[in-house]
């Protein structure tokens, strides 16, 4: 480990890491703020003009599978590619995903999402551990909670700044031109780990197989042709058990994986058999956690889009012309149109779209067309209908607005903010032998993104039943309290696992922590799509709260057994 200089009290790797993952982030979070709006714009505004129940569908599977292949991408570098490969193999395959993604065309659209998922599977779990691999010696490893934290705080740079970024090439040159930036993004993010690699070298090492341990392709002939098989049962079974087909393959085809770790805990013994189930306990639990606060890419970006009051104040909008970056909407006889016409109209045109022939021009012709006059009515109508009528601008003008995508900096924004003020309270309490384990960190973290839910339980009943616009400032706190939680067990995840998994498979358990967000992503999908059928909006946040907080309660029930695993192990 002779390698492992350190600067400011921290490995010199972990700088270029962070950078790395900064990067890495501002392309994956641009793709992913811009996601849901592309989806829902028309096809002749350049969007995919899909209808709000088929974006959620969507959107929760891709980030459910882009959380998946974290499971195969890390049995790989453990086994075969090691760190480093992976990670250089993943962000060039996720920049191309991206960059087929600024194509306007339906191929390249799904093909962009599968070299996203793909090449995410590859990177995600094995930066991560190279992050915890840099703390591996005694005198590093009482820093790792606050690396990862440093880490994360990286992440949060780079997903801050992607939206202003995605908000500029969107307004000035159309959607192409966004998902190209975070293809460069991407790219920088490579490039940069290249020139930092003499740094991380010393700790990309697989570790040797020991007696009894399965064999690689025994682990992918048991998990991923199962997983395959699995999913395509989900997909045909006759009607729908959770609500599509797509829902139904994906989660039966997480069965085969789910399986194989209860596996490996079967298999072993001793402290190794208690870390790997303490960690699968806390797997079961963070799922609720992402089940909630990845809902900030549909459900609440639909918020921010139709309900929150979005109108720059005159002085930001002299400015925001300026430099391209205000939202323009216009009014027009559209919005004339009460709510049983616009219902009326909006069935009309969804039975158009169902009604047509599957693969053919014609397809493609009726689909443009019905985009067009869909993406019309939406955009017009769903901004002004429940404006103020004193704001709403005579027809033929125009408001000025912060874009939508904005709103998913404000999560990252507190992340940079609150995260010092974090690792310098667990400073502190490390020092007085009074920190908080991980896993209760994690614990109190589930508490706090549980009270999220309830401040937009008031957003809800401060628009009197959605008459009104919610002020930005609901969404600013709400994105403060869960961002707290986030910080509480986000990063403190990757370290637990970092700390807690038997070494020659540290990779492959971080790829279950993603797993086990893959399947929180999805039921964010899932969960998003009950915004659409719930006329009472607090009942949707009330589940949220209620879901989140079961799962808190969970965990303190476990917390005197986690805690006393990780004292057997020798990590805190």
């Amino acid at each position: 480990m002779s390698g492992n200089t350190t600067q400011q009290g921290h490995p010199k790797g972990l700088w270029f890491l962070f950078a790395t993952e900064m990067w890495e982030r501002f392309g994956y979070y641009l793709m992913l703020g811009i996601f849901s709006l592309y989806m829902l714009d028309g096809w002749n505004n350049g969007g995919m003009g899909f209808s709000p129940e088929k974006k959620s569908d969507i959107y929760g599977t891709y980030l459910g599978l882009v959380y998946l292949t974290p499971f195969i991408g890390g049995l790989l570098a453990d086994r075969v590619l090691g760190y480093r490969k992976s990670i250089i193999m993943g962000g060039l395959m996720m920049a191309s995903g991206y960059f087929l993604l600024s194509f306007h065309d339906m191929t390249s659209f799904y093909l962009g999402l599968f070299f996203i998922i793909m090449g995410n599977g590859f990177f995600k779990p094995n930066i991560s551990t190279l992050v915890g691999n840099l703390y591996s010696t005694d005198e590093l490893k009482g820093k790792k909670d606050s690396g990862y934290n440093i880490f994360y705080m990286g992440i949060n740079i780079g997903a801050f700044v992607c939206n202003f970024v995605a908000a500029y090439m969107r307004i000035n040159f159309g959607w192409g031109y966004a998902f190209a930036a975070a293809g460069v993004g991407m790219l920088l993010g490579v490039l940069i780990f290249l020139s930092g690699t003499k740094h991380i070298k010393h700790v990309d090492v697989m570790k040797p197989l020991e007696e009894g341990d399965m064999k690689t392709g025994k682990i992918l002939g048991l998990t991923l042709l199962p997983m395959f098989v699995f999913g395509i049962l989900g997909y045909l079974i006759p009607g729908n058990i959770l609500g599509s087909d797509t829902n139904d393959a994906f989660i039966f085809g997480c069965v085969p994986v789910i399986a194989f770790f209860l596996y490996l805990w079967f298999k072993s013994s001793g402290l190794e058999k208690r870390a790997i189930g303490a960690l699968l306990a806390v797997f079961s639990c963070v799922i609720l956690f992402f089940a909630v606060f990845h809902q900030n890419g549909d459900a609440l970006t639909v918020w921010a889009e139709d309900y929150t009051d979005r109108e720059m104040p005159e002085s930001v909008a002299n400015v925001a012309t300026k430099f391209d970056m205000a939202q323009t909407v216009e009014n027009n006889d559209i919005v004339q149109l009460d709510d049983a016409a616009f219902e009326e109209k909006m069935a009309q045109l969804r039975a158009q779209e169902n009604a047509m022939p599957e693969n053919t021009d014609a397809e493609i012709k009726a689909k443009k067309e019905y985009a067009k006059e869909l993406a019309g009515y939406r955009a017009s109508r769903k901004y002004f209908e429940n404006l103020a009528p004193e704001k709403v601008p005579a027809n033929g003008k125009d408001l000025k607005l912060f874009s939508t995508e904005l709103y998913q900096s404000i999560n990252p924004f507190w992340v940079v903010l609150l995260t010092p003020v974090l690792v310098g309270l667990w400073g502190f309490l490390r020092k007085r032998k009074k920190e908080p384990s991980t896993p209760t960190k994690i614990a109190i973290g589930l508490v706090v993104t549980a009270l999220s839910a309830l401040v937009m339980v008031g957003a809800v009943y401060a628009t009197n039943d959605l008459s009104m616009k919610a002020s930005s400032w609901w969404l600013i706190a709400s994105y403060a309290v869960i961002t707290l939680g986030e910080l509480c067990l986000s990063p403190m995840g990757l370290s637990l696992v970092s700390k807690l998994s038997p070494p020659r498979i540290t990779a492959l358990m971080m790829g279950g922590f993603f797993l086990s967000i893959s399947v929180g992503n999805k039921l964010a999908g899932m969960l998003s799509s009950l915004w659409e059928t719930m006329e009472e909006k607090e009942n949707f946040f009330f589940l949220n709260f209620a879901l989140v907080l079961g799962a808190a309660l969970m965990l303190f029930l476990m917390l005197k057994w986690l805690n006393k695993v990780m004292k057997e192990n020798n990590v805190y």
